[in-house]
């Protein structure tokens, strides 16, 4: 008998993905040093009240596989967002084989799956025990998907499918069916740690609550209290407030016991009917019941649909820039709600017009977005986010969350790639000198980035202190670097050059210390030293 995990299979499946200049993708070896690179996080600009450090809301422009990479990689961020992220939204091409304005949706089949099992299994790292992440998807890949997160955060943190009401228009001149949802695949980081809040309670939701009886604790709706399994002390009579005698029938049971319920009757919590001879119902008041419990339905009339998704962003700016793809801030509110609260983190790393970090950022809670499309980000992202937080936002959510602007962000730009490959061989990009240079060294082996002082350690890790020299390192210069050294300290030297007498002095003078060139040692087989 054959054994082992179920997975999805697809051609490529052992390679990756590095992005092309034009906006497409090219099959490398996983051990290509440009997949494993950590990438740096540059700052832009900035908006309303921030701290300058990484626990910002962010805007990143750059590729999403980059940034995940960063936040997981990089320790300042990692720091803060790894394991400790409560939603993940993401709203990937849907691979639907359509050229759409502003991105392009047409990837080939395994392309689309390598580009996501990348970013997924990052997205894992991202989230928090009792977080989850929600992909928003149509029926081109969702199935595929679903397999995929299967193999990447187990079968048994499969939370739901929620299905959304993207239109309410038929389209009568559609083929075979007019298709009016998406889908929303919901998966937990544990499922057991999990905790999803109700949502709020509707007027549609309340029409069946009354009080004709003017009970002082206001309106309620009957419960039924008989079921249909079997239970121990659920075969008994009851007297009701004329004599009337009343036990279940056929294959019914009461759902409570007698104590229960003559607890109930005490507490004037059954209802008889107006006559009080009919059989008794269980009084479920409106003001003990709190919220709703999401269903997997999602109407338009409850979360809005795609006409009004862009009727929101045309109210932002003009029809001169209508975004082709956005989704109602209502969507998104309803998935926030669930899924966090208040000051949580939240990420969505297909930003788009910026749907999820806006509603996020009215309903207090931090984000981190990312966005591909440096025009995207200029036209839409950015201005969009700015308005949250100047107050000009009016639309959307704005009034059901009561927000009138504040907080901030940073803008972010992912750093070109450091390492470059000409026939075979691993170079440097020629901006990798001074302080980037020492910066990306300290990324990709995991150090904390402190900045030059004067001294020669730029960065540290528990014991040991990071030396970056932008030259080579020879006796001289390793001798001085570990005279800086405090007792029980140890030392990474790394140069672009590296004689051997170096390392050898090193070797003697400082047990645990270490030598290394770049980007030689900084990239054996594909995987940054650490």
């Amino acid at each position: 008998m054959a054994s082992g995990r179920l997975a999805l299979s697809w051609v490529g499946r052992e390679e990756a993905l590095l992005n092309t200049a034009d906006g497409g993708y090219e099959w490398v070896s996983r051990q290509d040093p440009r997949v494993t690179e950590v990438r740096l996080l540059r700052e832009t600009g900035k908006c309303g009240e921030i701290t300058g450090t990484a626990s910002d809301n962010l805007l990143i422009h750059g590729d999403s596989n980059d940034a995940l990479r960063a936040l997981t990689r990089v320790p300042e961020y990692a720091e803060q967002y790894r394991g400790k992220v409560k939603l993940v939204y993401i709203d990937p091409p849907f691979n639907t084989g359509q050229a759409f304005q502003h991105y392009d949706d047409a990837l080939e089949h395994s392309v689309w799956l390598t580009m996501m099992r990348d970013r997924l299994l990052l997205i894992r790292e991202l989230l928090a025990p009792g977080g989850s992440v929600w992909v928003h998807l149509d029926d081109a890949e969702m199935a595929y998907c679903r397999v995929l997160m299967d193999e990447i955060f187990g079968r048994g943190n499969f939370v739901g499918t929620v299905v959304w009401q993207k239109i309410h228009a038929r389209n009568n001149s559609a083929q075979h069916f007019s298709a009016v949802h998406d889908y929303l695949l919901v998966y937990a980081r544990s499922k057991s740690d999990l905790v999803l809040n109700r949502i709020d309670r509707t007027e549609l939701s309340d029409q069946e609550f009354w009080n004709p009886d003017n009970d002082p604790r206001g309106p309620w709706r009957r419960s039924d209290l008989t079921a249909s399994h079997a239970y121990e002390d659920g075969r008994y009579e009851v007297v009701g407030p004329h004599g009337d005698v009343f036990s279940p029938r056929g294959n019914r049971w009461w759902s409570c016991s007698r104590e229960t319920f003559e607890t109930l009757r005490a507490d004037d919590r059954l209802w008889w009917g107006k006559t009080g001879r009919t059989f008794p119902f269980r009084k479920r008041f409106q003001s003990e019941l709190g919220g709703l419990v999401p269903t997997t339905f999602w109407t338009h009339d409850e979360v809005g649909d795609n006409r009004q998704a862009k009727g929101e962003v045309t109210r932002l700016f003009d029809r001169s820039r209508i975004f082709s793809t956005p989704k109602p801030e209502a969507l998104l509110k309803r998935v926030i709600q669930i899924a966090t609260e208040p000051d949580d983190i939240v990420v969505d790393v297909f930003a788009g017009s910026g749907t999820t970090a806006a509603v996020a950022h009215k309903m207090g809670r931090r984000w981190v977005t990312a966005e591909i499309s440096g025009e995207t980000v200029e036209t839409f992202t950015r201005p969009r986010l700015e308005k949250v937080v100047c107050g000009d936002d009016l639309g959307g959510v704005t009034k059901a969350v009561a927000w009138g602007g504040g907080g901030g962000f940073r803008s972010m730009e992912v750093a070109p790639a450091a390492f470059e490959i000409f026939d075979g061989r691993v170079f440097l990009a020629e901006w990798a000198n001074g302080d980037d240079f020492a910066e990306m060294v300290a990324a990709q082996l995991g150090f904390t980035y402190e900045g030059v002082d004067g001294g020669p350690f730029c960065a540290g890790r528990g014991r040991t202190r990071l030396a970056v020299i932008d030259g080579v390192i020879d006796e001289v210069v390793a001798r001085g670097v570990l005279g800086q050294l405090d007792e029980g300290e140890r030392a990474v030297l790394v140069g672009k050059g590296v004689t051997p007498e170096a390392e050898q002095l090193v070797a003697d003078l400082s047990a645990g210390s270490r030598v290394l060139k770049a980007p030689r040692d900084l990239v054996r087989r594909g995987r940054a030293v650490r």
